[in-house]
């Protein structure tokens, strides 16, 4: 069998040279969340609730537009795509009815991302568990499955959906949608999910448990897509690499001390906040008292209560509901209409009492107390197994990219035999404040994860004051996420599957205006961080090719795709202009004989060799610069409405020879470092590469200085033909080896007609700015 494109070795990726590969991704396309026959985005009420017949067989995108995304991609010089799918989207009609239209497309689509090089790895995404319940993911059917009427959530509070918010879309509170986690129809269905053997023994449907059933179903839909994909021929291995194992999961009830009070890992609180008892009495029609909240600066704050009264509705479905509609068989001790938790005894619908607050707090087998560290290591790690065996019983080398719940310790695998070599750390990670408030704030933030983690005695000590400050702190949290996945898990490599920032900030301001100077400092903090964590790569969320000012994502009034139908695009191609301005693409090479450098690198390679065909001459005389101006160059990006690219298009290596020991991109300073540690001398057809965006380092601008070796920079046609990018190659000596690269130096914020008005303020003047303090 011929090597594999990619594949773990430790903490790293490594290609069929064993070079270590740095995965400089992005998801696509948020638009594969929703529907495309009909359209319903999130914010649109008609055709909702016909969740049985529909389409997503035009998504992310349409097979002919298809070149579009990948190519402005590839120029943007990512090298990996998390590709994202939805349960729904497979198996929407009902349980084992697969859309087989949808799969050809999904194939087809991946074919032509074949051409562009890229790395993928499959993400089964969900959000909320379904749009149903107010996010993304799990067809309609799966909560008539568990009793529950999606058309009675409204009223019932059971899930805040966009669709049928009573106030109008427009009057959809950010970031609400989150809240549904601790809601009663997410609260139900993870926990019959993940432990409805353990809590909801009478949930029996076609002779099985609903755990078993649901799983079942959703790990077949998988592994069916995964079957299809083998039976393609030229799909898995050369473009599919691996598969993620379920977005974002949650562990619903299970471990919830007390149901009557919201347990202390609850963070987020916006808008009504029922207890878990007030939601079992909300879904049951009865009216209850519900406190209300609102994110500030430093988190929630109660902002009083309000009366929630559903008049007798209940989000269950009702005692005559067709229950054949689906084909499934429900067990007679499994009663329609009765809230499932009544059925178990956890209280009384007679008189409303609550009788067992602690009934998920202990597994039921052994009697230990459940947190979110053993829901991790049991009942999170049963379902992973059982998608792990599913996918590896079709695709043998995939790679297993796992992700646990949202920051929480990942599971205890190192020396178990659950400790592949194939699989990968996947967290996630956003800055809560920037995400929840739509505002960057320069002066000061919050080590979230410190706080999560009892970093302080208080969480005052938490707050970060000062932009310099901030991003360490960034970089600090995800290096601490790295190492402890590598505490948990053993050696693997790490790649954070999410992190981005809302491009909606202040109000929509940079919409308006042009300036996308909070959104270039966010984006460049973030990005700041990955670099310095040591992490194996990144897919930043999100691409959206459907992505306006209006709607944003047109998904819950989210709006952090990189790419907006109403902003300038990045040009995704040179070869026009090469075509126009110019017969040959150009080359810069370093072939300085008066150099030590280039005396060392001579020394151990071949010194007649050519760098490559289309380079020969330029290597062996004096490189002429074309003055052709490139599409990326001068002022061409220097306008207004590039959506903060001069953040996200930023220089990474791609394959090293050796070991990545750090790397970074000042982008105040247009300065790329990189430093590595190679046992090796580079070959001539297998050198260390990396990604160069035109925009930071034009032909003829950009300077390098190498601790040895010699360099070329090319816009050349990688990849199969496709994707033109500029990459740096470079030729070094062995063992530790540095290169710096100093292109254009810009003020961040002046592509808007608006610099940066000054460098970091003051400790002094940070302080007044953030507490008004007086300083004797």
């Amino acid at each position: 069998m011929a090597s594999l494109r990619l594949r773990v070795e430790g903490r790293v990726f490594k290609d069929r040279h064993n070079r270590e590969v740095t995965l400089h991704g992005i998801n696509c396309a948020g638009d594969a969340k929703l529907p495309s026959s009909p359209n319903v985005p999130s914010h649109v009420r008609e055709h909702f609730f016909e969740g049985d017949h529909l389409s997503f067989a035009e998504r992310p995108f349409s097979v002919d537009e298809a070149p579009i995304h990948f190519e402005r991609l590839k120029r943007y010089g990512y090298n990996t795509i998390r590709y994202i799918f939805t349960w729904e989207a497979i198996e929407h009609e009902g349980p084992g009815k697969y859309d087989e239209q949808w799969i050809q497309h999904t194939i087809d689509v991946l074919r032509c991302a074949r051409e562009y090089g890229f790395f993928i790895f499959m993400d089964p995404h969900q959000d909320v568990w379904s749009r149903f319940s107010g996010g993304s993911g799990a067809p309609m059917w799966t909560l008539y499955a568990v009793g529950l009427d999606p058309q009675k959530f409204a009223v019932t509070e059971a899930a805040l959906t966009h669709n049928a918010w009573s106030e109008g879309p427009e009057n959809f509170p950010k970031m609400i949608w989150s809240t549904n986690y601790w809601r009663l129809a997410c609260q139900v269905i993870f926990t019959l999910f993940f432990g409805g053997r353990d809590y909801a023994p009478k949930a029996i449907i076609d002779g099985k448990n609903i755990q078993d059933y649901l799983q079942e179903h959703f790990v077949g839909t998988c592994k069916h897509l995964a079957q299809r994909i083998k039976e393609a021929g030229d799909v898995e291995n050369e473009i599919v690499i691996g598969w993620e194992s379920m977005n974002e999961p949650n562990k619903g009830l299970i471990g919830h001390v007390d149901l009557s009070v919201i347990p202390s890992e609850q963070k987020l609180q916006k808008g009504t906040s029922p207890t878990a008892w007030q939601a079992i009495l909300l879904g049951s029609g009865r009216p209850c008292e519900v406190d209300t909240w609102e994110i500030g600066g430093l988190g929630p704050y109660k902002t009083g209560s309000r009366l929630v009264d559903p008049r007798g509705t209940t989000a269950w479905v009702s005692p005559d509901y067709d229950d054949t509609k689906y084909g499934w068989k429900r067990d007679p001790g499994w009663k329609l209409g009765e809230c499932i938790w009544a059925q178990h005894g956890i209280w009384d619908p007679q008189n409303d009492r609550l009788l067992k607050k602690e009934y998920f707090s202990k597994d039921s087998k052994t009697g230990k107390s459940i947190d979110y560290e053993y829901f991790n290591n049991h009942h999170f790690m049963e379902y992973y197994r059982r998608h792990r065996d599913a996918i590896k019983s079709v695709h043998r080398e995939a790679i297993m990219f796992l992700q646990g719940p949202v920051l929480e310790i990942p599971p205890s695998l190192k020396g178990t035999k659950d400790d592949s070599p194939d699989m990968v750390y996947t967290p996630h990670y956003y800055d809560g404040i920037t995400l929840l408030t739509k505002k960057w704030n320069r002066y000061w933030n919050v080590d979230v994860f410190g706080i999560l983690r009892g970093k302080y005695l208080t969480p005052a000590f938490a707050i970060k004051i000062g932009e310099t400050a901030i991003r360490n702190s960034f970089k600090e949290q995800l290096t601490a996420i790295r190492q402890e996945g590598i505490e948990n898990m053993g050696e693997h490599p790490c790649v954070f599957s999410e992190i981005g920032i809302p491009y909606d900030m202040d109000d929509k301001a940079a919409y308006k205006t042009g300036d996308y100077m909070s959104q270039s400092l966010a984006m460049d903090a973030n990005h700041y961080a990955l670099e310095g964590s040591g992490i194996a790569g990144y897919t930043l969320w999100t691409y959206m090719g459907t992505n306006n000012h209006e709607l944003g994502d047109l998904w819950n009034g989210e709006d952090l795709s990189i790419f907006s139908l109403d902003d300038k695009a990045l040009p995704t191609s040179l070869l026009q202009n090469r075509q126009q301005g110019s017969a040959t693409l150009d080359a810069r090479t370093s072939e300085d004989a008066s150099k030590p450098s280039f005396s060392q690198s001579r020394s151990n390679t071949d010194s007649q060799a050519p760098i490559n065909p289309e380079n020969l001459k330029g290597a062996v005389s004096t490189p002429s610069i074309s003055r052709t101006p490139s599409v990326l160059s001068g002022g061409d990006l220097a306008t207004s409405g590039y959506r903060a690219a001069e953040a996200y298009v930023r220089p990474s290596p791609l394959h090293t020879v050796g070991t990545v020991k750090s790397y970074g991109f000042d982008l105040r300073n247009g300065v790329f470092n990189f430093t590595l540690v190679a046992d090796k001398i580079p070959s001539e057809e297998a050198p260390t590469e990396m990604f160069l965006p035109e925009y930071h380092f034009p032909r003829g601008v950009a300077k390098v200085e190498v601790s040895s070796g010699k360099w070329t920079i090319t816009v050349d046609e990688a990849d199969h033909g496709m994707g033109l990018i500029q990459r740096l190659r470079w030729w070094h000596g062995k063992g530790e080896q540095s290169i710096t690269v100093r292109g254009l130096k810009r003020k961040i914020g002046a592509a808007a007609g608006r610099e940066d008005p000054h460098d970091e303020p003051g400790y002094l003047e940070q302080c007044q700015q953030t507490t008004k303090c007086e300083v004797m």
